[in-house]
């Protein structure tokens, strides 16, 4: 069974409404309605007060659900976080130095140098919504 089934039966079984379980967990009342019809998922700090709230074990909660496993597996793995970040950041060097080597060789016309520029605009958007996003 899907998480998302487990949550919204464990909540009916204990009397709840979805507002009293997003006042307990911390959290408003839409997020508790988006993992109960699985739009998304809770993270590991909330599936802990879920655990507690409701009286089940994180075993019992969280097996039989691939989707749920991977969502925590991926937000919780911080070596491939970082390592994600690590290679944003060396791809936004090389682009950089390529885009001034190509500028350099380039004849100076306002379109090339403004291409150039979206294009490193672009490079630092990417690497800060990467950065964003870690946190």
């Amino acid at each position: 069974m899907e998480i998302g089934k487990k949550l919204k039966n464990a909540r009916i079984k204990s009397n709840l409404t979805q507002e009293q379980v997003a006042e307990k967990v911390l959290v408003s009342r839409q997020t508790i309605s988006n993992w109960e019809n699985e739009k998304s998922y809770p993270d590991i700090i909330s599936v802990i007060k879920l655990s507690d709230l409701y009286s089940m074990s994180l075993d019992d909660l969280l097996k039989g659900d691939k989707k749920m496993i991977e969502h925590l597996e991926e937000s919780t793995n911080i070596v491939k976080s970082n390592r994600k970040l690590v290679v944003a950041v060396i791809v936004n060097i090389v682009l950089f130095l390529s885009l001034l080597i190509i500028a350099g060789s380039m004849p100076q016309t306002i379109y090339v140098l403004a291409s150039i520029f979206c294009l490193a605009v672009i490079s630092v958007a990417f690497l800060l919504y990467e950065i964003v996003k870690k946190i």
